[in-house]
């Protein structure tokens, strides 16, 4: 949740120094054929729909899909690192990092026919971005270890939690960025802050991307840690992961709280294979998969394709009597460089705590 043709062998070598101190590529191949491939850089939690799904598109298209996979801020900061000589052609990511990739001039609008079925408010106006699938953020328990789960964000302050805590850091993970961005809307800026200056007590680490903490919340490494509703449950499912979604609300009286989160598809601008890249665009948003989206504890980003298959129901069970809150993302993306700086300083702060735990290749 593999990949690409090497440049030459100067930058080669700059770029995997790069990439080596960073640790962002969780796997790494050279593409079978020149001229018959699509490099897609992609977060983590779609690896089992990635499996499923892509194997009909290339026999179908005689294309090679090869696959970068990081936390959802270093794939879009790769690609920009490589903007002058781009080397992906499709770029899977989560807000606000992908409004920040069309900010960055890094993406290349398209609008195929399959657009038309995402609604407006889950795209980008001009085509720069779309909606893959729909997808909420969560925190994660081991329901074996942790049977009576936190209800609201004042208990992960209690002792019981010193040290079994982790969260993905929010300057790589999606997942982690979202976690400054719900409490920021539900508690204001300033108390959100003190918020996770005083979480910051109890957390043990911070993980460059959020996969892996689902195996270190399996194996009882630490007690609660961030996610989301799609990847958690599919892990539960298919990685046999004892895992499972839960919410929190501020105060007990209140129901729990979460936002949505979903999972974007886009052009690369620039990218080596663009046609191949549109028609992997196109497919990914045509009815046929877009219709299997249920299968992997998603929800369709086509509005005009209704959430079915063999786990829509534990989909619906998850986020029963849960509120989504509103998220003006255009606003998020104007806070994102003042909201990283003052976690850096006042949450993070001057601790020897780990950033970049990553899980083993």
């Amino acid at each position: 949740m593999r990949m690409k043709k090497p440049p030459r062998a100067g930058v080669w070598r700059k770029l995997m120094a790069l990439v080596c101190a960073a640790g962002m590529l969780q796997g790494w191949a050279l593409p079978a054929h020149a001229g018959g491939t699509v490099v897609l850089y992609t977060l983590d939690g779609l690896e089992n729909m990635y499996r499923d799904v892509l194997p009909a598109f290339e026999r179908a298209q005689q294309v090679k899909v090869n696959i970068v996979t990081a936390g959802g801020g270093d794939v879009v900061n790769r690609a920009n690192v490589e903007k002058n000589s781009p080397k992906a052609d499709v770029l899977v990511t989560l807000p606000p990092f992908v409004q920040q990739a069309a900010g960055l001039g890094l993406l290349q609008p398209y609008q195929g026919a399959n657009h038309a079925g995402v609604p407006a408010e889950a795209k980008a106006r001009d085509g720069a971005w779309s909606t893959l699938m729909n997808n909420y953020f969560s925190f994660a328990v081991n329901p074996n270890i942790t049977p009576h789960a936190p209800r609201t964000f004042a208990d992960l302050l209690g002792p019981e939690y010193a040290g079994r805590l982790a969260y993905s850091n929010p300057l790589t993970a999606g997942d982690g960025m979202a976690v400054i961005i719900l409490t920021t809307q539900l508690m204001g800026e300033g108390p959100a802050f003190d918020y996770l200056q005083k979480l910051e007590h109890n957390v043990k680490f911070h993980t460059r991307g959020t996969g892996y903490l689902d195996v270190l919340l399996s194996r009882n490494e630490i007690a609660v840690a961030n996610g989301d509703v799609q990847m958690d449950l599919d892990d539960a499912a298919n990685g046999g992961l004892s895992i499972k979604p839960v919410f929190l609300s501020v105060a007990a009286h209140e129901p729990p709280a979460t936002l949505s989160l979903p999972y974007t598809i886009a052009l690369v601008k620039g990218g080596p294979n663009a046609a191949n890249g549109k028609k992997l665009i196109d497919y990914l948003l045509s009815r046929d998969v877009q219709a299997r989206m249920g299968d992997y504890f998603g929800i369709p980003g086509r509005a005009d394709v209704p959430l079915t298959g063999k786990n829509s129901a534990a989909i619906r069970s998850a986020i029963a009597g849960v509120r989504v809150v509103p998220v003006d993302w255009d606003q998020v993306l104007a806070k994102k460089p003042a909201w990283t700086a003052r976690w850096k300083s006042q949450v993070i702060g001057h601790s020897d705590k780990p950033l970049e735990v990553v899980k083993p290749k």
